[in-house]
């Protein structure tokens, strides 16, 4: 991969994130569309609207809710710092089967993650998927430090 530019879809590793990439933010999406549509009236406006039918006009949650934006806070906090990571990682120009691995590893535990927690499946499973993605985004981390970035 000597002259191929490294941001670009004629470098394997680069089309291997952006379709990992696409389906994590679709991921991420998905639950906050599924939050709009369970529609808590978490905000006195949002109360008051009639666009989405008769209420009592008071804010409330439902425990699906709750669990929904707990789901999509969480995502949040890890598929954001994983983009990102794979990028600088991307830069270091990475053996694309390596690259390919982490991405799919972090992608698996981000969608099995969803399915763990959306269910309250046990915790362990859970904080096995949650590790399992930090444990990628760290691995990723290290060899972008290790290529020379220090």
């Amino acid at each position: 991969m000597d002259q191929v530019l490294v941001f670009t879809v004629a470098n394997p590793t680069f089309k291997y994130f952006l379709a990992h990439s696409a389906v994590l933010i679709t991921k991420t999406l998905s639950v906050a569309l599924a939050t709009g549509l369970n529609r808590a009236y978490l905000n006195e406006e949002d109360a008051k609207a009639t666009v989405f039918g008769a209420h009592d006009g008071k804010p409330r949650s439902t425990p699906t809710i709750d669990r929904l934006i707990r789901m999509h806070r969480n995502d949040l906090e890890n598929i954001i710092p994983f983009l990102l990571t794979a990028l600088l990682y991307i830069a270091t120009k990475p053996d694309p089967d390596i690259a390919l691995w982490h991405f799919r590893l972090f992608t698996g535990s981000r969608l099995l993650h969803s399915v763990v927690y959306f269910f309250a499946l046990p915790t362990n499973a859970r904080a096995s998927c949650w590790f399992t993605g930090v444990g990628v985004t760290l691995s990723m981390a290290y060899r972008v430090f290790c290529n020379g970035a220090l």
